[in-house]
C-alpha cells in the first residue's frame, strides 16, 4: 500500500506481526505504587495513543520503558515469528527540550552531540551532517539543519526532536505529549507526519496525548491509563467509554451508537 502525504510518496512496509509486549509491568516509588498490572501488546506499524488524567502515570510508564525507572514485570520484543529477540531499540521524543534560547547551539550541533564523539565546537564530521540531513529530510525539515535552536518555532523544534529520535530508526518510539503548546496547523502536520512514519519504518509508537479530537483520525488504538489500564481498544470505542467520558467529558456532541461503533 502506498501513502501519499506531505508532498512525498512513501511505501507502506508495516507487517503488523512484530510486537512489543509489556507483561505485568509496574512501578513503585518508595511506598507508593504508581503503576500496576500493565499488560499491553504494541504491534509494528501501530500508533497507540496513551490518555489519562494528570498523575495517572503516563510519563512514568514511558520512563520505565526507557529504563530510567526501575519496574516490575517484563518488556519483551517479539519478531514476526513470535520469537524473542534482542532488547528493542527505543526512541524518545520529550514534551519539551530545556535549553538556553539565547545560546548559539544549532540543529546540527544537537545532532552531532548525539551521534558523534567529536566535540561540537571543534567540527561537524561529514558523515554526521549527512545523517542529520537524511533524518530531517524524512520530515521535510532539512532546511532546519543550520538553524539556531532558539530561532525555531515550537512545531519546528518538535520535528527536529522527532528526527533525532529516528536516528537510528528504533523498534519502539515513545512520545510524551510532543505537541504541547503547538498551534492547530502545526498540530495537524505533526500528527500526519507521525502517522506516515509509522508506516514507512514499520514503527511501534506509544504517544501520550491530550488531543482527543485528533486521536480518532490518526491512532490505531487508545489506552486509557489511571495507574493501571482501565480501557483499551479502537479510538472511538475507548473515547466513548463511560470512564473516559467521566474523566474528560464527551469528545463529540451527542452519543455514539453501537451501530456507529461497529463501523469503526
Amino acid at each position: 500500500m502506498e501513502v501519499e502525504n506531505l508532498g512525498y510518496r512513501i511505501q507502506s512496509l508495516a507487517c503488523g506481526l512484530c510486537c512489543t509486549r509489556l507483561e505485568n509491568f509496574g512501578v513503585t516509588r518508595g511506598r507508593v505504587e504508581v503503576l500496576r498490572d500493565i499488560n499491553l501488546h504494541i504491534h509494528c506499524g501501530e500508533l497507540t495513543a496513551l490518555i489519562g488524567p494528570n498523575g495517572a502515570g503516563k510519563s512514568t510508564l514511558l520512563k520505565a520503558i526507557l529504563g530510567e525507572l526501575p519496574h516490575s514485570g517484563q518488556l519483551v520484543f517479539l519478531d514476526s515469528h513470535d520469537r524473542r529477540t534482542r532488547k528493542p531499540l527505543v526512541g524518545y521524543v520529550p514534551q519539551r527540550l530545556e535549553f538556553d534560547s539565547g545560546s548559539p547551539i544549532s540543529v546540527i550541533d544537537l545532532f552531532t552531540a548525539s551521534i558523534s564523539r567529536t566535540p561540537v565546537w571543534f567540527t561537524h564530521p561529514g558523515w554526521a551532517r549527512e545523517k542529520a540531513g537524511q533524518a530531517l529530510a524524512s520530515l521535510n525539515a532539512e532546511y532546519l539543519l543550520d538553524r539556531r535552536l532558539g530561532d525555531l518555532s515550537g512545531g519546528e523544534l518538535q520535528r527536529v526532536l522527532l528526527a533525532l529520535a529516528l536516528e537510528p530508526v528504533p523498534d519502539l518510539l515513545l512520545m510524551d505529549e510532543p505537541v504541547a503548546g503547538v498551534d492547530q496547523s502545526g498540530l495537524e502536520l505533526f500528527y500526519r507526519m507521525v502517522s506516515d512514519l509509522r508506516q514507512r519504518y514499520d514503527l511501534s509508537i506509544i504517544m501520550v496525548s491530550h488531543d482527543l479530537q485528533m486521536i480518532p483520525q490518526y491512532a490505531d488504538r487508545v489506552v486509557f491509563l489511571n495507574r493501571t489500564v482501565l480501557s483499551v481498544g479502537k479510538p472511538l470505542e475507548v473515547l466513548s467509554d463511560p470512564k473516559v467520558v467521566q474523566t474528560f467529558g464527551p469528545v463529540w456532541p451527542g452519543e455514539i451508537t453501537q451501530t456507529e461503533l461497529s463501523r469503526i
